[in-house]
């Protein structure tokens, strides 16, 4: 775990009633924190406003919640933006967040190369728009040697997608000769997902007050702890964060076994 105190105390100084850094053990931050940014719409049709400026706002969120990650030393932030089952939306709702990941990609590049930090997209990029695949493509190349965290978007995923995918490969392997059917274990399965380089998510957030997985990390997420709140995506930020991670270092985590305490 790697983070910056006098960076980390002047991101969190101005702390609400309810919650500080004080709060918080950073011995026990977790290494993948994973969330699924939902509530977008909802934010802005509460607001009289159309969808694609929650949209925009949730861009802001997000920005908010990476640079607090950056800050407390988390190894790996992942996030749902776009699965499979969006292409379902409206074209016009669809277009402009294939505009929006665009912009806001380049737009937070000198972001990420000041913080260190890698991207990664789980997915299916090569199926998304000519513009929008460039300047993703373009963002890996430019943060492939960064050694800070790494951010993990997930854009055109779907968990039973990316489960499908790597029995495809794992077939492939074997039809070749590359591969007994015997070695086919739990290990081998993990080295063909999407996130393979990756530990799996240790806590997941879910925002807007619904609660499933939504064909997200199905496999990774097996032994996570998942914090969910009420909160609309756009309105989430540092300190519900922190609200997430205080409740992650509350848990028991058994594994399956008997407690330690």
């Amino acid at each position: 775990m790697r983070y910056d105190v006098e960076k980390l105390g002047e991101f969190f100084a101005e702390h609400p009633a309810d919650i500080s850094l004080d709060d918080i053990d950073m011995a026990r931050i977790p290494r993948h924190v994973s969330c699924i940014m939902d509530g977008n719409g909802r934010w802005a049709t509460a607001r009289g406003l159309g969808r694609g400026e929650g949209h925009k706002a949730g861009i802001v969120a997000l920005q908010d919640v990476i640079t607090a990650c950056v800050r407390l030393g988390v190894d790996v932030l992942s996030a749902y933006a776009f699965s499979t089952e969006n292409w379902n939306r409206p074209q016009t709702e669809v277009n402009l967040l294939m505009h929006l990941f665009a912009k806001t990609f380049v737009d937070e590049l000198p972001l990420l190369k000041r913080e260190n930090v890698r991207v990664e997209f789980l997915g299916d990029i090569s199926a998304l728009p000519k513009k929008t695949r460039e300047v993703f493509e373009y963002g890996l190349e430019q943060t492939s040697g960064h050694t800070g965290m790494t951010l993990a978007l997930a854009v055109n995923y779907g968990a039973r997608a990316e489960l499908a995918r790597a029995a495809r490969l794992l077939a492939q392997e074997v039809a070749a000769g590359r591969l007994s059917p015997d070695d086919i274990d739990e290990s081998a399965i993990a080295d063909h997902l999407y996130t393979a380089d990756l530990p799996d998510p240790e806590l997941v957030i879910r925002t807007s007050g619904e609660m499933r997985l939504s064909n997200y990390l199905l496999w990774q997420v097996a032994y996570a702890e998942f914090y969910l709140t009420d909160t609309y995506w756009p309105d989430f930020d540092r300190w519900g964060l922190l609200h997430a991670i205080a409740a992650f270092q509350g848990r028991d985590r058994r594994f399956g076994g008997l407690s330690a305490r």
